[in-house]
Formats: C-alpha cells, structure tokens, sequence
C-alpha cells in the first residue's frame, strides 16, 4: 500500500490533495488543529477509498508537532511515498507595524514546522526510494507567488514562502539522485477560505480553483524518478505575475 502524509488535510487544498490519493488508494497520515473536524474528514477519506487513514491533531506551532505527526504515520505504514507539505497561515501586515509575535507564529507555521517534518521524514522517504528507485518518492511543498513576486504587506508570509521554495531546491540538490524528488508549487490566490480576506478586492470566481492545484500535485506523483520538476508558478487568468 502507498502512504502519504498530507499536513493541513481537512480542508482546502490540502483536503483536496488528499480525497484524490484517498480515491487513488494510498493510505494517508493527515493533520490538522481540530480533533473534530479531522476526524469526520478522516471518515470522509475513508468513504472516497483510502484503505487506512490515520487523523493527527496538532498545532505546527508546537515544537513536539513534527516529531509526533511524522512518528505516527511510521507507525501506522512504516515508510512514506509521498509527503505533502500544505499547512501554513497567512497573515497580512506592513514590515512597519508587523507584530514580532505573529512574526514567530508565522515562521514557526509556515517554515520551521515544514522542515522539521521533511527532516524527520526523510528516513521513511528513503526506504520507498530504495525499494523501488524506478518511480522513487516525492515531497509537495505548497508555497505561493507571494514567495516568487513580492506583495505589499506579504513580506513574512512571502519570505517564509520563499524559504520553502529554496528548500526544495535544496532537498532536490542532496536526495534527487537517491530517489527522492521535491517540488515547490506557487499558486497566486487560491479559491479557499485562506483567501477570504482579500475576496472583497480580487472575486472568488477569479481566483485559482483548489482543483487546478490538485491535478498538478497528482502529475507530480505520476513521475518516475529521473525527472525532477523543482517548482511550478500558477498564476490567474488576467492578472499580472505579481497578483
């Protein structure tokens, strides 16, 4: 059985991600905060054919989160074939005002978790690599265009989306040629309740749909191992490369 971990599953992108490997068959680790809401999606995977699914509740700004999300889907599969790094906050604000408390929410969120998760994920990623280097394992990092283009009042959320863009280069650069392949994908605004706050500026109905996202992160998974696609710019119909 092919497993992934898919952090920020119950709901938006990452929800998305994950109904199509639960349609796919894969087993999945997802994570979110709410035990409640996780645990009905959890369900609702299960129903769209996910053999195992296993619900994770934690908040990524606790230090302990990576090692516990990433401990129980080893426990529960034993390797990992893909992992899914979707969960972070957006929080908008001028690098004037910007409050150093959200500051550190943010980038505990939005960078520090990931990387502690990919870290601790590696050595699961590796037994799928070895066992079957033909197709290899994947990471998905959900980034943004805010980490590709800067955006007034976007500098912390774009930096810490800039640093996962990096990193999968980085990850690319050391554990490509074993197997394991990463790749960055950049949306502009994203039809999901992220994006509530800025409706009233840029109309849902113009935004990206969840839906373009997850037909690129399943192509991605459909790659054998040679190829390695290190990031992918999304942006919406009719605005600049910035928006």
């Amino acid at each position: 059985m092919r497993s992934a971990l898919v952090t920020g599953g119950s709901r938006g992108i990452g929800l998305g991600i994950a109904t199509r490997l639960a349609e796919l068959g894969y087993g999945l680790t997802i994570t979110a905060r709410d035990p409640e809401t996780l645990n009905a999606v959890a369900r609702e995977l299960s129903a769209a054919g996910s053999p195992q699914v296993a619900a994770v509740a934690v908040d990524l700004a606790d230090r302990d989160a990576a090692d516990t999300i990433v401990a129980a889907h080893g426990e529960q599969f034993g390797s990992m074939d893909a992992l899914v790094l979707n969960a972070g906050v957006g929080t908008a604000g001028s690098i004037a005002d910007y409050p150093m408390r959200r500051f550190d929410k943010t980038l505990d969120v939005n960078f520090r978790a990931p990387f502690q998760i990919l870290q601790n994920s590696i050595p699961l990623l590796r037994l799928v690599a070895e066992a079957d280097p033909a197709r290899g394992a994947k990471v998905i990092a959900l980034a943004s265009l805010a980490g590709v283009y800067s955006e007034s009042g976007l500098a912390v959320y774009g930096a810490t989306k800039a640093a996962m863009l990096s990193l999968v280069d980085t990850l690319n650069a050391e554990e490509s040629a074993g197997g394991i392949t990463g790749t960055s994908i950049a949306p502009g605004y994203v039809d999901t309740d992220m994006s509530d706050w800025t409706k009233d500026k840029i109309p849902a109905e113009s935004m990206i749909r969840v839906g373009d996202i997850v037909e690129l992160a399943t192509s991605i998974l459909k790659l054998s191992s040679r190829a390695v696609v290190p990031s992918i710019v999304v942006t919406r119909a009719g605005a600049g490369l910035g928006a």
